[in-house]
């Protein structure tokens, strides 16, 4: 079955004239999917009653579930746990700034990156998320906290470029002006390295923002902690941003978790800035988040603080990530890690 909330404003047009509706039929649809934010048919007024009951019929709404929320006490980030429509399980961030709020959503239940650091990937890939599950996690937690959504970070559970088909449609319905219209510069991707996928990426003619998750300046390093760096090297890396950058003048941001006494020395920091310098990277420093099942720890302040002078004096532009919802498991894949742990536990 064709879902009906993935679908892009022409293929909903076609779907609704092959039903025998009116043309402007699709447009009051779209609007109340994906600006209005309904969740359910019923609450579409202005579509006729024998219309909402074909459509729960024969396209049913997905709409998230809300399982469990988290928020820190330190700086009210919000952490929510949402069920799928077959009863898989996915997370979200919701993350307040100056400049709005900002969401960071999942891509995909599981992961089959295997990035040593990371929660996400302990139980593997389950599926791809559709793009109507990822716009839901937008949709949901605007319903909840009854404000707009400003910034879209995709960055949470899974690897975007391994879904690529469905990343697309979902930034295009994302930033579509029919619906919520967000801003592609307001619009963040990550990945940890899918060469083909950036490359293919650059041709798509979007303003968004790409993340490498790099975290290492050297392909030994990198091998020790990414897995995804035994088929792709720093070399092929640096060749697919430098043509992202040229194809869309956007610049490229080289997301840096830094683990105690693993990659946070200053000769790390020196070579990190000489692969950054020729492309005009700015790099986002992030003391590694610590979870149960690793043993990597954050470096110390002074470390981090060390490191991001080192690059300074590189002339690298740098930041250190703002910590945020530490005491809620705020690290990717935490908190629908400890859910299915408690439902094995019955």
């Amino acid at each position: 079955m064709e879902d009906i909330k993935s679908m892009e404003y022409d293929r909903l047009q076609t779907v609704l004239t092959d039903m025998g509706e009116k043309r402007f039929r699709a447009g009051q649809l779209y609007d109340w999917m994906h600006r209005k934010l309904a969740a359910d048919y019923g609450e579409m007024t202005d579509l006729p009653l024998s219309l909402r009951s074909r459509l729960e019929r024969d396209y049913p709404l997905t709409v998230l579930q809300t399982v469990q929320v988290q928020t820190s006490r330190a700086d009210g980030t919000q952490k929510f746990l949402f069920s799928l429509g077959d009863g898989e399980l996915t997370e979200s961030v919701l993350m307040r700034y100056r400049h709005g709020i900002s969401v960071c959503i999942s891509s995909q239940v599981g992961c089959r990156m295997g990035c040593r650091f990371c929660a996400s990937t302990l139980d593997g890939k389950k599926r791809d998320l559709r793009p109507s599950e990822m716009l839901e996690q937008v949709y949901g937690i605007s319903r909840i906290v009854k404000e707009r959504v400003s910034h879209v970070v995709v960055m949470g559970t899974g690897e975007p470029l391994d879904n690529y088909d469905n990343l697309l449609v979902f930034l295009r319905l994302l930033t579509e002006e029919k619906g919520l219209h967000i801003s592609q510069r307001n619009v963040t991707v990550s990945t940890c390295g899918i060469v083909p996928g950036i490359y293919a990426l650059a041709k798509e003619n979007l303003q968004i923002t790409l993340a490498l998750s790099l975290h290492a300046p050297t392909d030994e390093k990198r091998r020790q902690i990414m897995p995804v760096a035994n088929r792709y090297g720093i070399g092929e890396l640096t060749e697919a941003c430098r043509a992202y950058y040229a194809a869309t003048g956007r610049r490229i941001t080289w997301e840096y978790s830094l683990i105690g006494g693993f990659n946070d020395t200053l000769q790390d920091a020196d070579a990190l800035a000489a692969l950054a310098r020729p492309l005009s990277c700015h790099i986002n420093l992030i003391p590694v988040n610590p979870i149960q099942e690793r043993n990597y720890a954050p470096s110390s302040r002074a470390v981090v603080e060390a490191f991001k002078n080192r690059l300074e004096k590189n002339k690298i532009n740098v930041t250190i990530r703002r910590e945020m919802g530490r005491d809620i498991d705020g690290a990717c894949g935490q908190l629908r890690r400890r859910q299915m742990q408690r439902d094995a536990k019955g």
